[in-house]
């Protein structure tokens, strides 16, 4: 059976939903996703290896497996943005601004689009100030920016007719009284395992699409 690539692109939660998603797509979707998990494991809030960090990052990214003729996958699992809201403790500096983040949002699917590959877009997981800003961490993240950058990334998926999945949503649906969290910012084994569910049946019901997308869209390329 000649089953569509998933390839995905993502920050740390990524990562620890990843092995979940694989065996749940299983028999519907190839799984690969960039490389360097152990890498990116050492420290999840450090984005190397696997873990594509902001969306400057996510778009070099995109850039240079697109360089490769080999890589061709039929859907791209995309997010960023955990990165891109962080603080500086100090300065407040956001390091990366909405408009910014909105370019490059829409500069990687954009050049997806014109491969034929479509992509789907998991929107940015919950944040909790009080569990995250805790003394001594080394950045902030606010909800507030989490509800913008989520709003502006919504904007240009619209713009780009890119299917969202809400990530964000799901996951505050099973994170009463912040019990989700493992940490500042990532989740028990047991939500990863739920939101793996929940993004695999999403996919499953869009394999439809999938097809006659890559399909017009390679045609409309290429022909």
């Amino acid at each position: 059976m000649n089953l569509p690539q998933l390839y995905v692109l993502g920050d740390s939660i990524s990562i620890q939903y990843g092995p979940y998603l694989e065996k749940f797509v299983r028999g519907y979707f190839r799984y690969d996703r960039k490389g360097g998990e152990t890498e990116a494991l050492q420290n999840l809030d450090v984005p190397v290896g696997a873990n594509c960090g902001d969306s400057s990052q996510m778009l070099e990214i995109v850039q240079k497996l697109l360089a490769e003729d080999s890589f061709q996958p039929q859907v791209i699992l995309m997010n960023a943005g955990l990165h891109d809201i962080k603080r500086n403790v100090e300065t407040g500096a956001i390091q990366i601004p909405l408009a910014a983040y909105q370019a490059n949002l829409r500069a990687a699917i954009r050049l997806c689009q014109s491969r034929g590959i479509a992509v789907v877009w998991a929107r940015i997981t919950p944040v909790s100030d009080a569990v995250h800003n805790y003394p001594g961490i080394g950045f902030f993240r606010y909800c507030a920016d989490l509800f913008q950058y989520n709003a502006a990334a919504d904007a240009v998926m619209e713009e780009c007719a890119v299917p969202a999945i809400d990530l964000e949503a799901f996951t505050v649906s099973l994170n009463e009284e912040d019990q989700a969290f493992c940490d500042h910012v990532h989740f028990i084994e047991a939500v990863r395992e739920k939101q793996a569910i929940y993004i695999a049946g999403y996919l499953m019901s869009h394999l439809h699409f999938f097809d006659q997308y890559s399909s017009s869209n390679i045609n409309s390329s290429y022909g």
